[in-house]
């Protein structure tokens, strides 16, 4: 296997589960409220066994189950994710205890999980971060402040949630913390964002925590989200790219049906090029993905890098790709529950999280700065 195409089975899995999302998810999605976790549609897909792939597949297969997903139902996709998001810290970092209490019922879809780390003033500077974990002098902490844009808030059953353990450290004071939801004083409330996925504000006001709900060691917790980070950004390449796609292919049926001065609009150059390029890109976006889940998997040095370009490409492309859809539609792409419509809406939000398109440009930087430092150092 080459990062740079699949296997029949690969593709055969791929087929079977966009047609597994068109015929069992979609309708369950559809019936979910915007801005509220779909519980329904979270335990059919623990229920066909794809949450626990999150958990025992490696970095290409998520990729791939994104990209099938999204491409037939964006909703599905976007619950499979942030199951994964959530309870990968617990996965990668946690105890037995913790391991044997959660992950069992994350992957069977009983319990919501989410991943904690954006703050009012902490968004994309994670290392900016200011929940405050205090010792309260018997050993344990209490955690202090607030987190916001955190998917599936405040309606988790588990948060994942980073806070920091010593001031003025940087990122070397924070601490990952396991977090149920029914701890006292940890309150929540909904956002009306743009995104129909559900996005809240949660509110510690002296959350009591103890080392039983460290996830890793203390004051490490930086790895903790940026480990699971360099997973899902790649795979987040994987949710634009599938978007991309089925704008793609919406437009490849409408300019080959639509008539318009006096023939088809695939035969107008104008278009044609234009659809040329959506696919151009498309394309170009899914063979980076794929490379960088293949450099995650092999244990590869720069899977950093890697996968601050696969996100930042496949997340610009799919905005270009799904607006020149929308262009080439005209009018009856803007209506409500049209494809594009929805796909307009969804676009947008994944160039900003788990890392705006700023940042990636900043790490591929970094990362290329570190190299080249190494390689003078070495010569």
């Amino acid at each position: 296997m080459t990062a740079f195409s699949l296997e029949p089975e690969q593709l055969a899995r791929c087929a079977d589960l966009r047609a597994l999302a068109a015929d069992r998810l979609r309708p369950l999605a559809e019936k979910g409220e915007p801005g509220r976790v779909n519980r329904p549609l979270v335990t059919e897909l623990g229920r066909l066994g794809l949450l626990r792939r999150l958990f025992t597949s490696g970095a290409l297969d998520l990729c791939l189950m994104r990209e099938s997903l999204a491409y037939a139902c964006t909703e599905a996709e976007t619950a499979l994710a942030l199951q994964g998001l959530g309870a990968h810290p617990v996965h990668a970092h946690g105890s037995e205890a913790q391991r044997a209490r959660w992950l069992p019922r994350v992957s069977d879809g009983d319990a919501v999980a989410a991943f904690a780390l954006s703050e009012p003033g902490a968004g994309s500077d994670a290392a900016a971060l200011e929940l405050r974990a205090e010792p309260d002098g018997t050993g344990r902490w209490r955690l202090t402040g607030e987190k916001c844009w955190i998917s599936n808030a405040p309606e988790a059953d588990l948060y994942t949630v980073f806070a920091r353990t010593t001031p003025d450290a940087g990122a070397r004071g924070v601490t990952a913390f396991l977090l149920p939801a029914d701890r006292p004083g940890l309150t929540g409330t909904p956002l009306d964002m743009l995104s129909p996925h559900p996005i809240g504000t949660l509110a510690l006001d002296a959350v009591p925590v103890t080392a039983d709900d460290v996830l890793g060691t203390p004051d490490r917790g930086f790895r903790v989200a940026m480990g699971t980070l360099n997973l899902f950004r790649p795979s987040v390449g994987a949710f634009a790219v599938g978007m991309a796609q089925a704008a793609l292919d919406a437009t490849l049926t409408h300019t080959a049906r639509r008539e318009a001065f006096g023939g088809k609009l695939r035969d107008l150059q104008t278009v044609a090029h234009q659809v040329a390029e959506m696919a151009l890109r498309t394309e170009a976006a899914r063979l980076m993905v794929y490379a960088a889940a293949t450099a995650y998997d092999s244990g590869a040095p720069d899977v950093p890098g890697r996968a601050a370009m696969a996100k930042l490409l496949a997340t610009e492309t799919a905005q270009y790709v799904v607006d020149t859809a929308v262009q080439l539609h005209g009018a009856r792409a803007l209506r409500r529950g049209h494809l594009l419509e929805h796909l307009y809406r969804e676009v947008r939000a994944p160039r900003i999280y788990e890392g705006a398109s700023e940042v990636q440009r900043a790490v591929i930087a970094k990362e290329l700065y570190a190299r080249t430092v190494e390689q003078e150092s070495s010569s």
